[in-house]
Formats: structure tokens, sequence, C-alpha cells
């Protein structure tokens, strides 16, 4: 059987955290696959700019 996992990503005296999910294309076999990053919500618009991840 599957196990569930949550995951707690704020606790009371830290900087809210946000799971960001990028839809990125493999440029040898051009399949899509997600990578996903735990990052802090005020660098939201920078992760989804980088071209490079």
């Amino acid at each position: 059987m599957a196990k569930k996992v949550v995951a707690t990503l704020k606790k009371v005296d830290s900087k809210v955290m946000v799971k960001a999910y990028k839809l990125v294309r493999n440029p040898k076999t051009g399949a899509y696959s997600y990578k996903t990053a735990i990052i802090n919500s005020e660098e939201v618009a920078n992760h989804f700019a980088n071209k490079e991840n």
C-alpha cells in the first residue's frame, strides 16, 4: 500500500516556503518531466524565469 506523506512547509518563526513544480523538456529525447523545489515564496518569480532548470 502507498504511504501518504505530508510535509510541513511553514513553522511559526520561519519564512513562508512553497513547493514549486516546473515542467522541463529534455533536449535529448524531447520528453517532458517535472522538477520540484521547495523555495522561499519571495523567490518564486525568479525560479520560473530561470530557463536553465
